[in-house]
């Protein structure tokens, strides 16, 4: 009964002739009027035909109908490949729009420039492709339609970290706070999650705007919140890096000390690691040197320069004169890494020519030549570069804690060299130094002072890197676990830590790729290994990303754009960080009804 019911209501080719209809998508459609029939029933199609058509299309013969069929089949194609090409360039303009929405929240242009954009695009279009105008006005690029698309492109980005969170086997936080340009506080997030195939993702978590306070309890609300809202369980958290303020690391009502309360609540079998940034770190070892005497001169030499425009114009026409190499002098800012080093060296560079330039100013030079103050500037100079290099070592996304511990590891073995290479009276890694002692006596030179101060150094760098030495054993568990000594591993994965040294095909694969890529390789069988990989792999050694943000909250929430709000800065700075996700846009432009924007108008 059912297979006869089903064969009554199969569409036949012989009705196309009869009562001019057609088959489309799985319903008979009129090729005369384009009505629809819900139930494919020969007596409903006729019925449609007879009671609207039957008058005047009764004369046509079998031959002279299937011909008008025909004619009328290629209209209704001709027809629907219009409304396609309508709704295909609707969407064009909808992911264009986008496209342009990434782009400008990229570059920290505010919102408006798209106007500015689609006010170029229409230009060019007129000289280069007139017959493409309509296209290319289609695009909606209106402040606030960049506004909404900018929230839609970070809402996406966030929704696809979501769903990676669900797969992290182990997780870690990097937390920052600065001020923006109408003096609220920021507090950054930072989170990097490895999945059970040992991926590492590396996304901003939460950018929070806080107007009151910035106390220890306060940011760890924030914090507790942007884990709570992602579904992250805290048994997950592995490490925790800060900038060391004293509402980060404080280890009662500090961010620290309340996450440790807040696992020991969840019942967290696993120890929280906490770092201080190793870039921090490095910068303040450097003050451990005692010789702001020398950095204090040296400023304010290039303060008397830069700070008035006459004294300025006159120095670089001076330096034009003279033929120098460089052209000026930059200024000093204490809040950059690697100001101090790129003003020293430069000042050293010049330093004849800046005495010459004070004395044409009626100014006392007499400090500046004094061979004591040379030869600090030199050494200063000089040890600036080498931890210029150690910092430059230190940046970048994606670092590996590993590689950034061996980094520090191998500078404080740099400074034993030196330490005793400077005690012969042989600064050969110090090419300032060099220079001016070849131009003074040897004996004035002062080597032992400049041994005590590489000394003071390394003792500071051995101070406070200790808690990265005590965590060597396991990141040699991920940078080389083919030499790590079995008895001083932990007890958990001795064991397969066994199994793996003595694996040759795994010690062959360790070999062929890079240490960081090794644990991917790691077979099933060895869990405890896999599980110790994925904790390191997701630690994070410093808080450059949240520094790197705060770059870029500056050049977006300028003077000009205080007005700003929390949500539009939040969602620009998502989207210009974003490193391991991307936004899908088809998503989003099927998500939205396809408006174009009209001609001379802007939605």
């Amino acid at each position: 009964m059912a297979k006869r019911k089903a064969e009554n209501r199969s569409f036949l080719d012989k009705w196309e002739a009869e009562y001019l209809f057609t088959y489309v998508k799985d319903k008979p459609v009129c090729l005369v009027c384009g009505v629809n029939v819900a139930v494919s029933k020969e007596y409903n199609i006729r019925r449609h035909y007879e009671t609207k058509h039957h008058d005047k299309y009764k004369d046509l013969d079998m031959t002279q109908r299937s011909q008008k069929v025909e004619e009328m089949k290629i209209s209704l194609v001709s027809q629907q490949n219009m409304f396609k090409k309508a709704t295909s360039q609707s969407e064009a303009a909808v992911k264009a729009s986008y496209i342009v929405a990434a782009e400008i929240a990229k570059s920290a242009r505010p919102f408006n420039e798209g106007e500015f954009m689609k006010n170029c695009m229409m230009k060019v279009c007129d000289l280069v492709c007139p017959e493409k105008k309509q296209a290319f006005s289609n695009v909606s690029l209106s402040r606030n339609t960049v506004a909404d698309r900018t929230c839609d492109l970070a809402t996406n980005l966030y929704d696809q970290l979501m769903e990676k969170g669900k797969d992290f086997v182990a997780f870690s936080l990097a937390v920052d706070e600065s001020c923006d340009a109408s003096d609220t506080a920021q507090l950054s997030v930072f989170i990097r999650g490895v999945d059970s195939n040992l991926c590492v993702t590396e996304e901003l978590l939460g950018f929070k705007s806080m107007h009151g306070t910035t106390t220890g309890k306060e940011i760890f609300e924030e914090v507790s919140k942007c884990v709570t809202e992602i579904k992250l369980p805290w048994d997950k958290l592995v490490g925790l890096t800060t900038d060391g303020a004293p509402a980060m690391c404080g280890k009662k009502s500090g961010l620290v000390g309340m996450v440790r309360e807040k696992m020991r609540e969840e019942n967290c079998a696993g120890e929280l690691t906490v770092y201080h940034c190793i870039i921090h770190q490095e910068a303040l070892c450097a003050k451990a040197l005692n010789m702001e005497h020398v950095m204090t001169t040296v400023t304010q030499v290039v303060n008397f320069i830069r700070a008035k425009g006459l004294n300025h114009r006159q120095f670089k026409s001076f330096l034009e004169e003279c033929g120098s190499e460089y052209a000026d002098v930059p200024y000093h800012t204490e809040v950059r890494w690697l100001s101090r080093g790129k003003v020293l060296n430069r000042c050293f560079e010049l330093r004849e020519e800046i005495c010459q330039f004070l004395e044409t100013k009626g100014k006392d030079t007499a400090e500046l030549r004094e061979q004591k103050f040379l030869c600090e500037l030199a050494f200063l100079c000089d040890i600036s570069s080498h931890l210029d290099a150690l910092n430059l070592q230190l940046q970048g996304r994606g670092r590996i804690i590993t590689d950034m511990y061996a980094a520090v590891r191998a500078f404080k073995t740099k400074l034993c060299l030196w330490e005793n290479q400077m005690l012969q009276g042989n600064p050969c890694h110090f090419p300032c130094c060099q220079s001016i002692k070849a131009q003074i006596s040897t004996a004035v030179f002062p080597c032992a002072q400049f041994v005590e101060k590489l000394s003071v150094l390394a003792a500071e760098f051995s101070r406070r890197f200790a808690d990265f030495d005590a965590q060597k054993c396991k990141f040699e568990l991920l940078s080389n676990p083919f030499a790590v000594d079995v008895e001083n591993a932990p007890t958990n994965i001795q064991m397969e830590l066994i199994e793996l040294q003595c694996n040759d095909t795994l010690k062959s694969k360790y070999d062929a790729v890079v240490a960081t890529q090794f644990p991917r390789f790691i077979p099933d069988t060895m869990p405890q290994l896999r599980t110790q990989a994925a904790q390191m792999l997701s630690m994070f050694g410093s808080t450059y990303l949240c520094e790197q943000l705060f770059s870029s909250m500056k050049m977006t929430k300028t003077t000009h754009r205080r007005r700003l709000t929390d949500e539009h800065l939040r969602s620009i700075l998502r989207i210009s960080s974003a490193q391991s996700l991307s936004p899908d846009i088809d998503e989003l432009a099927s998500k939205k009804r396809c408006q174009v924007s009209g001609l001379g108008t802007s939605d």
